[in-house]
């Protein structure tokens, strides 16, 4: 075999056993603006990127995750940083770093979670998330993966129908909607203390707005019936405001 031919094979090797021990996560801008993704890996996990970055609009960035890796992804809005990344964001923003290392976004954002399998359980569990609030439509889709996966979205723009008590604004503009949680600040809007389970925490008439308008995410913490995802692919589409 030529020596080129023997590196694509391993190359090629390499590659398949790396998709299929984790995922591929394949980040797309669909907005007509920059945005700033952040990622904040759980559990000890690994946070690729640096936690950061920027993606103008039709950009994409791939990148591989490892089996058992779990975490979240949003996007930032409106940031501004200097040469040291340094700065501030409208909505999303993780203590004013390019690069969040370990932090969250602030809330109101629009949250992808995902919590991967191993090669013993291999389903992937994955949703979209408004118990953070809203600040930017986002979807995460299955590349194959067979019968039953499904497709995690908010596709909407929910800043244009939020509440005022909900709202969030920059400049006059609304950038995000915030939780009932995060603009009641009590137990039984944020499912806490004696409403820390789903017998006592039920959706509140935010919850149930939210879920008319994005029926696939999550709109309050014990949505689990029809908002979580299984499946067992080896790469996905994180979609910043998916065509609706």
């Amino acid at each position: 075999m030529p020596t080129s031919s023997y590196l694509f094979c391993s190359l090629f090797l390499l590659y398949s056993l790396s998709v299929t021990n984790g995922a591929q996560l394949i980040l797309v801008n669909n907005c007509n603006e920059t945005i700033w993704p952040g990622i904040l890996g759980g559990g000890g996990q690994p946070t690729p990127n640096d936690g950061g970055f920027n993606l103008t609009s039709g950009e994409e960035s791939v990148f591989n995750v490892p089996e058992k890796w779990s975490g979240r992804i949003w996007a930032r809005q409106g940031c501004h940083f200097d040469d040291t990344g340094k700065g501030s964001c409208d909505s999303g923003d993780c203590s004013g770093q390019l690069h969040c290392r370990g932090m969250g976004g602030t809330p109101p954002a629009t949250v992808v979670e995902m919590t991967l399998g191993t090669s013993s359980s291999p389903l992937h569990f994955y949703d979209v998330s408004l118990v953070d609030g809203f600040n930017l439509p986002v979807s995460m889709a299955p590349v194959g993966g067979g019968v039953g996966c499904g497709v995690a979205s908010c596709g909407v723009d929910l800043n244009i129908c939020c509440p005022a008590a909900l709202e969030v604004r920059r400049e006059g503009k609304v950038v995000g909607c915030k939780s009932a949680c995060l603009a009641m600040q009590s137990a039984k809007y944020c499912c806490t203390g004696d409403y820390a389970n789903p017998n006592t925490c039920k959706p509140t008439i935010f919850a149930h707005l939210f879920k008319a308008i994005c029926p696939k995410a999550y709109s309050y913490a014990f949505d689990d019936s029809s908002s979580l995802n299984k499946c067992r692919a080896s790469r996905y589409v994180i979609t910043f405001c998916p065509p609706y």
